[in-house]
């Protein structure tokens, strides 16, 4: 299975308490942190959910 590198491109101030929680979750909390996640339906429903906060590239 592959994994999606997912880095945080936009700042999380102002934004939902919904959307930060869900950067947190994927271990985002600074503009330029970086992750990779596997690419299965609970990651991309996340990236859905905060995809303008985000720079997605698959490895």
């Amino acid at each position: 299975m592959a994994n999606l590198k997912i880095e945080l491109v936009k700042s999380l101030n102002g934004r939902l308490d919904k959307h930060i929680a869900t950067a947190n979750s994927l271990g985002l909390h600074k503009i330029g942190n970086t992750t990779v996640q596997p690419d299965n339906p609970q990651t991309k429903g996340k990236i859905a959910q905060i995809g303008y906060l985000l720079k997605v590239t698959e490895e």
